[in-house]
């Protein structure tokens, strides 16, 4: 090239640079094209402003990416991501998502055919709209695009069969699928995409095998390799939460064949058997996700090859110490079943010196900490919750000291760990929960812990012994120390800490008032828990300002007088068992609306009317008003309680028809009137208005009249408690009809729960129901296990008529009792179906005949009464039978044990009656009323009759004048 070419060329490169940079201008087909893509849309947050035709460039909407020279539309990011709505307290444990602003965020609606028209699009990432298309398939006009090679639909709302023109988009690199609810066959066309680098299917549900064998819940072909899959180039292959069905015994083969695999997960996926040895083929791999499978092995030796391998999840073998590179292990929710000093010897020559995680959770790890701890010195995430590690801390946990979050919770820790911790100056949040730590801690043993936020120590039992003016050197935002001892004086080194949000102080010992600074301060909390102390003043008439706290719990104290203001921040308030006394007008009764979802006064000293302003309190969910001293019936507002799950009223002094507000509160799942003085009869519309209801609890009231046959249409009704009142008629016989009692349709969740619809922090937006319920001839307060209880009690009515054979299709009820009525008839012959039964109890009744045979074959039967019927015949021989004491069988006509009664070989059978006393034993009777009767016909006259008395004394004295002669007249002999 001669000079005079150069300075040609340079010249020209002069001119190009000198002209002013060319904007990308919308071309203006593409631009109809966007806003017919948006008509169709549902865009709550406007996050599509700028698309109209006032800005004419579509190049600088939201979303947008145009080519530089060409000006065609490439890109469209859509896409909703949850990040954004985690509030972090911390950068831990504690993040607040706020549900409600993400799902406004997201579109809805439908996508438009016309985005097929961008012919040059080659990047569409709508992932997490929820909304969009939500119910429908994955649009088949996505398949012509054929410049596409990246799509990301994860987390949208399609459901249905995945269209097998995907496998046409030839040029893709990226596909993800995830978390859409696919059902059907997946196409062998998937198979075809070659040029795929990252594909991710986790999370799917329902899709069946067509032409090679795939697998329920994913798209995953798992036996045998796919004849069409040419994945060649995949780099990330994500399969989490596939939940192979039935579970698979290893990882399928051909997944061994993507050399080029760098990422693998395959977690959440129930595989079991040994953990493949094919992986020793994925030279490139950097991260595997083996974890809450089912393997039954350690991990292979291959794994000791892949030294690119930074993440590792699964089993551990001893020879894991090979990995040297390793940044972070997790090996948490497996079965390992090894010592934790074991784990430590393998981690520490090798891998300890560059390790920066470590996490072994709910593994099965025993043993006690050694000093190899001591080794890892750049650690800063160690967890080791929720196992079996036992013994003191070690001294070298001293020189963790680049150590940030600990985690050593629900283990058998002993002794004072602070011994052990004192120098951690960096740690930022320490759980130590649930442990057997013991000691007293001291201001010294704090004073390095600079830089904790989060302190969670429940469950031990330790003593913070520091002085009354003692400021730490620490600014908690999360501070849990329930069952330490910190009183008897209020903590006053509380309300130093500017940044606590969540104060939880549970059985901590205080025997003081609440200072009123705790209150009127400005505060950050949001959550606190002051329960099962020994607290006492009046709050409510000390505070100058309303309470503003989220979510307070100060039961189980001694607090009295007034219930304090609320302001219009608080969601859940607990003030049970207090001594709060006098009228609830001042505290229910203003015209502001409240917010406030749970409210729990039970076990207080509250009397008079339940006001009528419950139409301000319109977001409660749960009301717990039980065992105070309220008069009159429900007010007409409570109907107003649109949302109310859970209504809990018992052990007061209601009075009046069952309450006709209730009428509209058809979202009630438990309702419990009991053990007041409410007469009438049960309404009809109990059972055709309260269909959610699981639990009904009436006892011990003065309702009357027939047990309504609307309440076989309550299909939820798992626990009918009628005892203890006046009904009488039939036992309906569509009580077969509910169904929750049958073992086909029994919960399986052990709790039964009422939700609110409020995020609240620190805190679910459930409350776990509980109920008083009498089982077993005992009263007992069943929560945890609510949700498997299934109950039927009418004892102590007026009810007669026989037992419905109906009854017995209930095979999933527990408990039966029909005692203390006027029932006659056999007992059901099919009574042996109902398998489920714990304890039934018949007695005092009338019933006649012979026990049924099928009762012996209910294995799970613990109680059982028929005493005092009129049933004869043998007792059945079964291996639960003759374990009862005979009191459950006395009253009767019956013999065998396990009453001493042999059954004669004539078939007579006699009455036993017991040596208890609860036999009546007619002899005695007889004499007593004949002595009786015989003593004032003879008494009787003389208290009457004068002149009978008279001649009867004479009588008397007469005969007695006559025996003494008789006397003085043998002896003069």
């Amino acid at each position: 090239m001669n000079s005079s070419s150069i300075y040609i060329l340079v010249f020209v490169q002069l001119w190009l640079f000198s002209l002013p940079c060319r904007e990308s201008v919308c071309i203006p087909s593409e631009r109809e094209t966007l806003l017919k893509f948006k008509n169709n849309l549902i865009d709550p947050s406007n996050r599509l402003w700028s698309w109209n035709h006032n800005h004419t460039n579509c190049c600088h909407w939201y979303g947008v990416l145009c080519h530089n020279l060409t000006s065609h539309l490439l890109q469209l990011h859509l896409n909703t991501s949850d990040s954004a709505f985690y509030h972090d307290h911390d950068g831990y444990l504690y993040s607040d998502f706020d549900e409600e602003a993400y799902e406004k965020s997201q579109f809805g609606g439908v996508i438009s055919p016309c985005l097929a028209d961008l012919k040059h699009l080659n990047y569409l990432d709508l992932s997490g709209n929820g909304f969009l298309g939500e119910g429908m398939s994955i649009p088949s006009f996505l398949g012509t695009m054929t410049s596409l090679t990246h799509l990301d639909l994860s987390h949208t709302g399609f459901y249905g069969m995945i269209p097998p023109q995907i496998g046409n988009l030839s040029n893709l690199v990226y596909l993800d699928l995830s978390s859409d609810v696919a059902n059907g066959t997946i196409p062998s066309q998937i198979g075809n995409l070659s040029n795929l680098v990252y594909l991710g299917l986790g999370g799917s549900y329902d899709l069946l095998a067509e032409n090679v064998e795939w697998v329920s819940r994913c798209k995953l072909p798992h036996y045998n390799e796919p004849s069409l899959l040419n994945f060649s180039s995949l780099q990330t292959l994500h399969l989490s939460d596939t939940s192979y069905s039935p579970a698979i015994s290893f990882v399928p083969k051909w997944i061994f064949k993507l050399k080029k695999l760098v990422s693998l997960q395959l977690s959440y996926n129930e595989i079991n058997g040994p953990i493949p040895g094919g992986i020793r083929n994925l030279t490139l791999l950097q991260n595997l996700d083996l974890s809450f499978n089912s393997f039954s092995s350690s991990i292979p030796d291959c794994l000791y090859g892949l030294h690119r391998l930074n993440q590792l999840e699964g089993n551990i073998p001893t020879s894991l110490g090979n990995l040297c590179n390793l940044r972070v292990i997790d090996l948490s929710y497996l079965k390992l079943n090894q010592q934790v000093n074991e784990l430590l010897e393998i981690l520490a020559p090798c891998i300890s010196h560059g390790l920066t995680r470590l996490a072994v959770q709910s593994s099965r790890l025993s043993g006690n900490l050694t000093d190899h701890i001591g080794a890892f010195k750049n650690i800063e995430w160690l967890y080791f919750s929720n196992n079996l590690i036992g013994g003191a801390l070690p001294r070298s946990f001293g020189k963790l000291s680049s150590l940030r979050y600990l985690d050593l919770s629900m283990n058998k820790f002993s002794g004072n760990p602070f011994e052990s911790l004192r120098s951690l100056s960096k740690l930022l949040s320490l759980h130590i929960d649930g442990n057997l730590f013991h000691g007293v801690v001291k201001e010294d043993d704090l004073a390095n812990l600079t830089s904790l936020t989060d302190f969670v120590a429940s469950g031990n039992n330790l003593t913070l012994k520091v002085g009354p003016n003692w400021i730490p050197n620490f600014q908690l935002t999360y501070l849990e120390v329930t069952s330490w001892q910190l009183g008897p004086s209020f903590p006053l080194w509380i309300q130093s800490q500017n940044q606590l949000q969540y104060v939880g102080l549970s059985n901590t010992g205080i025997f003081d008032s609440i200072p009123t600074q705790m209150w009127e301060a400005p505060s950050q909390v949001l959550y606190l828990n002051l329960s099962r102390n020994h607290i006492h003043g009046e709050i409510g008439t000390t505070l100058k300002n309303p309470i503003s706290i989220q979510n307070i719990d100060l039961s189980s104290n001694h607090l009295c007088g007034k219930l304090p203001y609320l302001s219009s921040d608080v969601l859940r308030l607990d003030l049970s068992s207090n001594s709060f006394s006098e009228s609830m007008n001042d505290f229910l009764c203003n015209d502001q609306d409240k917010p406030l979802e749970f409210l729990n006064l039970a076990s207080n000293n509250l009397s008079g009317e339940i006001p009528d302003c419950w139409m301000n309190w319109a977001s409660l969910v749960d009301v717990n008003l039980q065992s105070n001293h309220f008069v009159g019936n429900l007010p007409q507002s409570m109907g107003s309680l649109a949302d109310l799950q859970s209504l809990q009223i018992h052990n007061n002094t209601l009075s009046g028809i069952f309450p006709t507000s209730l009428k509209k509160n058809n979202q009630l799942i438990s309702l419990d009137l009991g053990e007041n003085n409410l007469s009438g009869s049960i309404p009809t519309w109990v059972g055709e208005n309260l269909l959610n209801v699981k639990i009904l609890r009436l006892r011990s009231n003065r309702f009357g009249g027939h047990i309504p046959n609307e309440i076989c249409q309550m299909s939820h009704l798992q626990v009918l408690d009628l005892a203890q009142n006046n009904l009488s008629g039939n036992i309906p016989s569509c009580f077969g009809n509910l169904s929750a009692m049958t073992l086909k349709n029994q919960s399986t969740d052990p709790r039964i729960y009422s939700q609110g619809k409020y995020s609240v922090s620190y805190s679910s937006t459930e409350s776990i129901v509980s109920v008083l319920l009498w089982l077993k001839g005992r009263g007992d307060e069943y929560r945890n296990i609510l949700g498997l209880v299934t109950s039927i009690d009418l004892s102590s009515n007026k009810l007669f008529g026989e037992i419905p054979r109906e009854i017995t299709y209930l095979n999933g009820l527990n408990f039966l009792n029909m005692s203390h009525n006027q029932l006659i008839g056999h007992i059901p012959q099919g009574i042996g179906n109902m398998r489920s039964l714990q304890s039934i109890d018949f007695s005092r009744n009338q019933l006649f005949g012979e026990i049924p045979p099928s009762i012996a074959n209910l294995s799970f039967l613990s109680m059982l009464d028929l005493s005092y019927n009129h049933l004869k015949g043998n007792i059945p021989t079964g291996t639960q039978l003759q374990t009862y004491d005979a009191s459950s069988f006395i009253g009767n006509n019956l013999c065998g044990p396990p009453l001493p009664i042999n059954c004669s070989s004539n078939g007579k059978t006699h009455s036993y009656e017991g040596s208890d006393g609860h036999g009546v034993n007619w002899f005695f009777v007889s004499m007593t009323i004949g002595f009786i009767v015989g003593f004032w016909i003879v008494i009787a006259p003389l208290l009457i009759c004068r002149s009978w008395r008279y001649a009867y004394f004479h009588f008397l004295d007469h005969a007695w004048f006559k025996l003494q002669s008789f006397r003085s007249g043998s002896i003069t002999v």
